[in-house]
């Protein structure tokens, strides 16, 4: 059952200012809330500082503080227009805050949630003004430190929405932010690693230092992502992710896409090596590097463009990664400078108009010669009739004639609508498409103008495309607290619920183990998702019983209050001893947990041959040749006469054999 807990902030007052109005999100430092400027009436955001990122003993959350606000203050120096805003700053209930510029849109994580991937001229936009950012800061002085998607912010394009993310804006959060606590910490607990290791770079893991090159090197893992879709590595822990950035090369965006073009490739690498001096030196230097790319991108568009026209052909065995190229005169209209309209040079006048009355008396004297003359007066009236004739036809071409009927598109799929247009002479154009739980992928869900509508011969009609039933697959939680994973997935539409707890004896108590459905797997919004809390190591830590004797196992398991489960098997071993264990020692279990035991049955019985009546030397080599030691008995230079074990006999391998010879 999903639990929630109230948030007492909501609502209330800080610094006799800022109304908490809700709650945004909920990262590992810090908790960012919408509010209300009472004082200016408008809408900021205010993000406060965890509990847990401010340390209990008075004086070292007097030097926390002390630190949060000198960043704070660096930050709001930082003033760029991709940069957002820090207006304010100070403590509520003895945590640190900071008020900033409010953006709406969503978080780069958000955009990549949606669209997996972003096409070249996205993400080199994105990428672009995220660099610029960040160069601002190592300008100032500044260590991002933290660079992700998820501080990355895609604001509302003046033209309405994100869906054209190349003329979206881009703004850069939480400059400052992991240095301040990161920096406190330090003094009481030494160096920590103050980042997020699917982004850290190899030099903050290994040496916990970090300069301009830091944030390169992050900056370029989320290029990365934005052109692959996900990111370079992934393990079980995090600590084997950040140790993959130290050992392994960020491999090329064109092996997980085919299709990139070499110059992404080499712009990602480049940002990547692990090496910090074969990177940019900073965020600037990375910046021309990508407006480099998008220019080379653009001219090799351009060329493509005039040397192979575009076809209908789709059977070419190479796929091409079509790269728009964005003009100045291509960019909406709130992104130029604006642009003065045509001047009129000193000496340019308008030619004045002719006077009324000149213009007057020669129409009079021409009406008067044409209607004088019989053959005027018949032009005129034919004049006349064609011109009543022009006017009933444009009359009937511009009321009726030049329109007709659309067709019915809905229901259909894609090219059956663009068959069903190409009969009518219309052209289709296609609007943003949307999820449909009912309607398979490319079929057409609305059309504009409706069926039975008019429209002009040869217009275009606007159709919306069903993208097929939503599904998107389970975020990685596993290793999180419960209130962080309940919110990345709440984040993305999902329900969260808390399952049954279990030991483990990796994770600490509270975390998440598992989940259902499994990370990874695809489910619709709205889904639940059970996770399973680790509840520690078992109380229990199961012995080494390999080797022992069954005896000494049972004594063993029984002083532990532990269930012995046994399993007999042939083996050489002798008869009794463990083979196997399950669990393996070492592991951490409850009482009364069961240890199932591979036991041996002891080496397989062997047939004692006939040796009767052979002479006794004879003898004794026929049994020691099939490993049976011999000891003889009364004369040996005889007859064997009788033998103990007797002929046939079934016994252990190795068992003694008495002949008697006389």
């Amino acid at each position: 059952m999903d639990t929630q807990v109230a948030d007492t902030l909501l609502g209330s007052l800080i610094d006799g200012r800022y109304r908490i109005r809700g709650r945004v999100a909920r990262g590992g430092m810090a908790t960012v809330y919408t509010a209300t400027d009472e004082r200016l009436e408008r809408t900021v955001a205010v993000k406060i500082i965890h509990p847990t990122q401010a340390p209990e003993a008075r004086a070292r959350i007097a030097n926390f503080v002390a630190r949060f606000t000198d960043e704070a203050k660096t930050i709001a120096r930082l003033t760029h227009p991709n940069v957002v805003a820090v207006y304010d700053q100070g403590t509520h209930a003895g945590l640190p805050y900071l008020v900033m510029e409010y953006v709406r849109g969503r978080t780069l994580r958000d955009v990549l949630a949606e669209r997996r991937r972003l096409n070249p001229d996205e993400a080199l936009a994105i990428a672009e003004q995220m660099l610029a950012a960040i160069a601002a800061a190592h300008r100032a002085g500044l260590v991002h430190r933290d660079v992700k998607p998820e501080n990355v912010l895609v604001a509302e394009a003046p033209t309405g929405g994100v869906a054209n993310l190349v003329d979206s804006v881009v703004k850069v959060a939480d400059f400052g932010l992991a240095r301040a606590v990161e920096a406190s910490a330090d003094e009481e607990q030494g160096n920590q690693l103050m980042a997020t290791v699917a982004y850290v770079a190899p030099e903050l893991v290994t040496e916990g230092r970090a300069d301009p090159r830091t944030d390169v090197y992050s900056a370029g893992i989320v290029l990365f992502e934005m052109l692959t879709g996900r990111v370079p590595y992934d393990a079980d822990r995090p600590v084997d992710v950040a140790w993959q950035h130290v050992d392994r090369d960020v491999p090329a965006p064109s092996t997980l896409v085919p299709g990139l073009p070499p110059v992404l490739d080499d712009l990602v690498q480049r940002a990547t090596r692990r090496d910090p001096d074969a990177r940019p030196a900073d965020a600037s230097a990375l910046l021309a590097e990508v407006q480099v790319a998008r220019d080379r991108l653009g001219d090799a568009n351009t060329r493509t463009a005039v040397l192979r026209p575009v076809t209908d052909d789709v059977s070419l065995s190479q796929p091409t990664m079509m790269v728009a190229t964005v003009r100045p005169t291509d960019r909406p209209s709130w992104a130029r400078l604006p642009e003065g309209g045509a001047s009129q040079g000193p000496g340019r006048r308008r030619a004045a108009p002719e006077p009324a009355e000149g213009l007057g008396a020669r129409l009079a004297a021409l009406r008067t010669t044409v209607l004088s003359n019989p053959r005027g007066r018949l032009a005129v009236a034919a004049v006349v009739v064609v011109l009543g004739l022009v006017a009933a036809v444009g009359g009937w071409w511009f009321g009726a004639g030049r329109y007709t009927t659309a067709p019915q598109l809905v229901s259909l799929n894609k090219a059956e609508a663009q068959a069903q247009a190409d009969r009518a002479g219309l052209i289709l154009k296609y609007g943003e498409p949307r999820f449909d739980e009912t309607a398979p992928k490319d079929s057409v869900l609305g059309q504009s103008p409706t069926s039975t509508s008019k429209i002009v011969k040869g217009g275009t009609i606007t159709l919306t495309l069903s993208l097929g039933p939503e599904r998107f697959p389970v975020p990685d939680v596993i290793g999180k607290e419960f209130e962080l994973a309940e919110a990345d997935l709440t984040n993305v539409k999902l329900v969260v619920a808390k399952g049954a707890a279990r030991y483990d004896d990796t994770l600490p108590a509270g975390v998440v183990l598992d989940s259902s459905p499994k990370v990874g797997a695809e489910v619709k919004p709205g889904a639940k998702i059970t996770l399973i809390l680790s509840k520690g190591r078992a109380p229990v830590t199961v012995p080494n019983l390999v080797g022992k004797s069954l005896t000494d196992a049972r004594a063993a398991l029984a002083q532990l209050n532990l269930v012995l489960v046994e399993t007999y098997k042939d083996s050489d071993k002798p008869k009794d001893e463990v083979l196997g264990q399950s669990p393996a020692d070492g592991a951490g279990v409850e009482k009364g947990t069961q240890v199932k035991l591979d036991v041996s049955k002891g080496p397989p019985f062997v047939v004692v041959p006939r040796v009767i009546d052979l002479p006794c030397q004879q003898a004794k080599q026929v049994l020691e040749s099939q490993g049976f030691p011999v000891t003889v008995a009364v004369n040996p230079n005889a007859v064997a006469r009788i033998q103990l074990p007797g002929e046939n006999s079934q016994v252990p391998p190795g068992t003694q054999v008495v002949i008697t010879c006389f």
